[in-house]
């Protein structure tokens, strides 16, 4: 009998295609060490527009979680969406697997693409992460920053404290790298304020063997070193204007997150909590984010007069 239909692999093609429409070409640049960062960029980085990276979450590659915004925003920026280590085409043989190592791959992938100068980046969940410590480690380089439903001020003792809806973190891996339809619906559950119903457990398995069974282990060493041994007091403290957007229903990082975050930045920081959305704000309010990212990142550059 033939392969069966793979609707993953058929919406990942259309992805490429989308990419491909806004401008976007695909890049693969070798760190060395056995490090290779994936991304998708412009054709043809244009000098008179602005840079602006884009960095996904836990889940599928980069394309799935920034489809519905490549197109707008490639029209002003010149756009960067990589794929984080052991995601999509990004892999590294080295053992780092904290987000400052993310953050030092993510800008050297840049630098070898050519980009020079200052950029915005906005980081979704564990993309985030990776966004903060890239204002952090490179603040002559990173102008702008977008932190969306990400726990970056969370400490260890949050889960012992009951903050979160799992107990452990193991417990936590089981959904988040999901390898079951039923923990695909947990997660699911946890990430939407109206998750889809019904969904048959086919495509949910279909999802889980295209996108989910590739560096598994890896991605779980992800987790446990997001987790282990934080505190608010080993934070830094970023300079630049940062937005942080929330979802009013976030159960994967509850919405104190985003408070302690922004007692932590004081007055760079901006927060805007979405109402009826929780973790995936991407999906469930994709124009509420598009405008929210395109009136915090543009008219500031027009002011400058550098965008029309």
């Amino acid at each position: 009998m033939g392969k069966c239909f793979s609707f993953t692999s058929s919406r990942d093609k259309c992805y490429r295609w989308s990419f491909s429409s806004a401008g976007l070409r695909s890049l693969t640049a070798n760190l060395g060490d056995g490090t290779f960062i994936h991304s998708w960029g412009p054709k043809a980085h244009k000098p008179n527009k602005p840079t602006l990276v884009l960095l996904h979450g836990i889940g599928a590659n980069a394309m799935w979680q920034w489809g519905d915004f490549v197109s707008p925003l490639s029209a002003k920026f010149n756009v960067y969406v990589p794929d984080l280590l052991f995601f999509g085409d990004s892999y590294t043989s080295r053992p780092e697997r904290g987000e400052g190592f993310q953050a030092e791959c993510v800008y050297r992938a840049l630098a070898a693409a050519g980009v020079r100068g200052r950029m915005s980046v906005v980081g979704l969940s564990y993309g985030g992460f990776v966004a903060y410590s890239m204002a952090a480690r490179f603040p002559e380089a990173v102008e702008r920053v977008v932190i969306g439903c990400a726990g970056v001020c969370l400490e260890e003792r949050d889960m012992e404290e009951g903050m979160f809806k799992v107990r452990t973190v193991d417990e936590a891996i089981g959904i988040l790298l999901a390898q079951t339809p039923e923990k695909l619906r947990e997660l699911m559950r946890l990430s939407f304020y109206k998750p889809a119903k019904n969904v048959p457990s086919c495509f949910l398995a279909d999802f889980i063997h295209v996108m989910c069974t590739e560096n598994l282990q890896e991605r779980k060493e992800l987790i446990y070193a997001l987790h282990k041994d934080r505190k608010l007091s080993d934070l830094p403290k970023i300079t630049q204007p940062t937005l942080i957007i929330w979802g009013e229903h976030d159960q994967v990082f509850p919405v104190e997150l985003a408070h302690r975050l922004v007692r932590h930045l004081g007055n760079n920081a901006e927060l805007v909590i979405l109402k009826n959305a929780g973790h995936a704000i991407n999906m469930e309010k994709t124009k509420e984010l598009y405008k929210l990212l395109k009136s915090f990142l543009i008219p500031k550059l027009e002011n400058n007069g550098k965008v029309d």
